[in-house]
């Protein structure tokens, strides 16, 4: 009896404790749910405004539809197969099994053990990450593409591209396993979103007045108010990723700021000094250059770290933009590659080298004694851009025997895609 009675003493604590442990904790669900109504406005909203400013009038509601049926498909994607592909029990490091298709064994009441946030909230906050992923890819290929491709396009990239380079980094799979560093999406959302444009924007081939004419914006005012939108959202993206409301949350959310502001600077005086013209336009760009940078890097890096990276991305932004699109002769309609790319590529090496153990002890960059840290951020840099190359090509050609060819004809893009393939026009001129 005395046995029995001390082994109940013994582990009645244990069982207390475990069930508390998964116990929701309120504070990080409030700050959660409203990180993943941040990042929701991104892309509807933010990202649609964006990209709508920068095309020309007679695309500006295809382009913004681009955004905004992306979203409503992956929404879709998501909830159906896409979360069990992605965070489901690890199949050999690659994807994750189908015990979640349809959110299958999720309950109102099951816990993400980091934050003890519910379940369900941990999946609508990644179907945000996905639904952003796969809408920046379509900046490269606005004013030509069919729209049908696009919708049967999103559908498969999320299952076959976004999905296994989303378990391989947060999901457990080997790059998890290999000790990659990517806190909010540097390698899963801007290197993997800017790798697929740059593919499918060489497929498709360049604009019929590409370079035969000035394409001007239809509003650089929508632009700079989506660049705010995004700006905005991105403290849901960034400091949302910590899962709770803590230190290294309220790190992110600072590091993020100064980022976006230094890249804005950088990008002005570069274009400054270059073009002779301090554009808003440009200033736009560099606040998302700035943002794309620091997000791998935005709960690993401290003030000084976050300066670096924001200085560097959009000096990168602008080279990319006015230097390598031009001297390669491809057309990337709004830079996805040279601004979500070019600048994803650098974050994720950066984080290699400035992440500081003092900030979060997950990671230590190489001024902190870790120099093997950097190769593992190439490693993983070099997986992600081979494997959505080349997959984002097989489905380029895979779509294009379902809806006969990804591109509008001559005259549909002539006239603009709002009036022949909508119905409508973006501005009653």
């Amino acid at each position: 009896m005395k046995k029995l009675n001390f082994l109940l003493v013994t582990l009645v604590p244990t069982f207390v404790f475990a069930q508390e442990s998964q116990k929701i904790d309120s504070g990080n669900t409030a700050w959660l749910i409203v990180a993943t109504a941040l990042v929701m406005l991104m892309t509807p909203a933010g990202l649609a405004l964006f990209y709508g400013g920068m095309t020309r009038s007679k695309n500006i509601l295809n382009t913004i539809g681009m955004s905004f049926l992306a979203y409503c498909v992956a929404s879709a994607v998501w909830v159906l197969w896409g979360y069990t592909l992605a965070f489901g029990t690890d199949v050999s490091g690659i994807i994750g099994s189908l015990e979640h298709v349809f959110l299958t064994g999720i309950s109102v009441n099951d816990v993400w053990s980091t934050g003890n946030i519910p379940t369900l909230l941990f999946v609508a906050f990644q179907m945000t990450f996905a639904a952003i992923t796969v809408a920046l890819v379509s900046g490269s290929v606005i004013e030509r593409m069919k729209f049908q491709f696009w919708l049967l396009f999103v559908i498969l990239w999320i299952t076959v591209v976004y999905a296994p380079i989303a378990h391989w980094v947060w999901g457990g799979g080997f790059l998890a396993k290999l000790g990659a560093l990517d806190f909010a999406g540097g390698t899963v959302v801007h290197i993997n979103a800017g790798v697929a444009g740059l593919v499918l924007a060489l497929l498709l081939g360049k604009r019929v007045d590409y370079g035969k004419k000035a394409i001007l914006p239809s509003s650089v005012v929508l632009t700079v108010v989506g660049a705010v939108l995004l700006w905005f959202g991105w403290f849901g993206f960034n400091a949302g990723s910590e899962l709770a409301a803590d230190g290294i949350a309220a790190n992110a959310f600072l590091v993020t700021n100064t980022a976006a502001a230094f890249g804005a600077i950088s990008w002005m005086i570069t274009e400054w000094l270059v073009a002779k013209k301090p554009t808003m336009l440009g200033a736009a760009s560099g606040v998302v250059a700035g943002l794309v940078a620091i997000t791998p890097a935005a709960g690993f890096v401290d003030l000084s770290g976050s300066i670096v990276i924001g200085i560097v991305s959009g000096i990168l932004g602008f080279v990319g933009v006015y230097w390598l699109k031009k001297k390669l002769g491809y057309d990337d309609s709004l830079d996805a590659f040279g601004v979500h790319g070019l600048n994803g590529i650098w974050g994720a090496i950066a984080t290699g080298i400035f992440a500081n153990p003092s900030v979060n002890q997950a990671g230590k960059g190489l001024l902190y004694g870790n120099p093997s840290q950097v190769l593992i951020q190439i490693e993983a840099v070099l997986a992600t851009i081979v494997y959505t190359a080349v997959m984002t090509a097989i489905l380029y050609f895979v779509v294009s025997l379902f809806t006969k060819g990804a591109r509008v004809d001559e005259e549909t893009e002539i006239r603009g895609l709002d009036e022949t393939v909508h119905g409508e026009r973006g501005f009653e001129l």
